[in-house]
């Protein structure tokens, strides 16, 4: 459904999802997901390509030329994909099962000729890209100084960088929240992704707060997560075709906030997790209901 809401962007976070056969498929396998979908939705997230670092040895992963092709070819001039780049550059150090151990550094964390690279091969889909997201993990003193040090070294990174791109920052730290962030995000250029879940305030608490400062942004990602990935996991058995654990109240907020910045000129894109209701497509119809009511 595209443009419906004026510039109001729905889509999920990721897409091949089989049990989706009837509310997006017609089948459960052997058909082009993406092109099916893509004739259905205005956005997708890219989350794959988040996925690239696993160990020092491995090195970093990106993305295959023949799936940038494949996914361009997929859909319509009018449809937009959103990417969240590797987080290969945004993990400060590498993932840690046994944390009684000290914590390996990431020696790709913000490279400007990493991230370069990262560009180069998903040039295929710049005339179809949205935003290009940079989500952090929690930041605790050990991994990050504090928000000053955080913005600092961010913003040397970005002004190593291409422009062009609607990069935007999700950050998963609520104390980060403060005047100089959002300040920061202006003189960057950056858009804010607000998250439903992950440690942080509300997208309806942080709207009260700070929405004045967001407002001025053209652009703004709404990320509906869920705040329990496991539970909800364990709940659907892994099988995301129905919702488990309604969210009406938080529904009709976000919904209010995504109409307030489209009345206002911002372009809103609503990604939707399936761990947030446990079913991506059946959130956003419950969502087009909102907000077409």
């Amino acid at each position: 459904m595209y443009n419906t809401h004026g510039k109001i962007r729905i889509g999920t976070c990721s897409w091949k999802y089989p049990e989706w056969h009837g509310l997006v498929y017609s089948a459960h396998k052997d058909i082009d997901y993406l092109a099916e979908y893509s004739r259905k939705y205005a956005t997708v997230e890219i989350d794959q390509w988040f996925w690239s670092l696993f160990t020092p040895e491995a090195g970093a992963s990106l993305p295959k030329p023949a799936d940038v092709l494949q996914y361009r070819d997929a859909v319509p001039e009018r449809f937009r994909f959103s990417i969240k780049a590797p987080n290969s550059i945004t993990l400060t150090h590498y993932y840690q099962k046994d944390t009684s151990g000290n914590p390996v550094p990431n020696p790709a964390f913000l490279s400007p000729d990493l991230f370069l690279k990262f560009l180069s091969l998903i040039d295929p889909l710049k005339g179809l890209l949205g935003p290009v997201m940079f989500q952090f993990e929690y930041l605790n003193k050990m991994k990050m100084p504090g928000p000053k040090v955080f913005r600092d070294r961010f913003g040397a990174f970005l002004d190593r960088i291409p422009a062009g791109y609607a990069y935007a920052l999700e950050i998963r730290n609520k104390n980060y929240f403060n005047t100089g962030y959002f300040d920061f995000l202006m003189e960057k250029r950056l858009t804010p992704v607000l998250i439903e879940g992950y440690w942080m305030p509300s997208i309806a608490e942080v709207f009260q707060q700070w929405g004045d400062a967001i407002r001025k942004h053209p652009r703004v990602v709404l990320r509906l997560m869920g705040k329990d990935r496991e539970a909800m996991e364990k709940i659907t058995g892994n099988r995301w075709n129905r919702i488990v654990e309604p969210k009406d109240d938080d529904l009709r907020k976000i919904a209010d906030i995504a109409k307030d910045l489209a009345e206002g000129g911002t372009e809103v894109y609503l990604n939707v997790n399936n761990h947030y209701e446990g079913c991506a497509p059946a959130t956003i119809a419950r969502m087009e209901a909102i907000l077409e009511g």
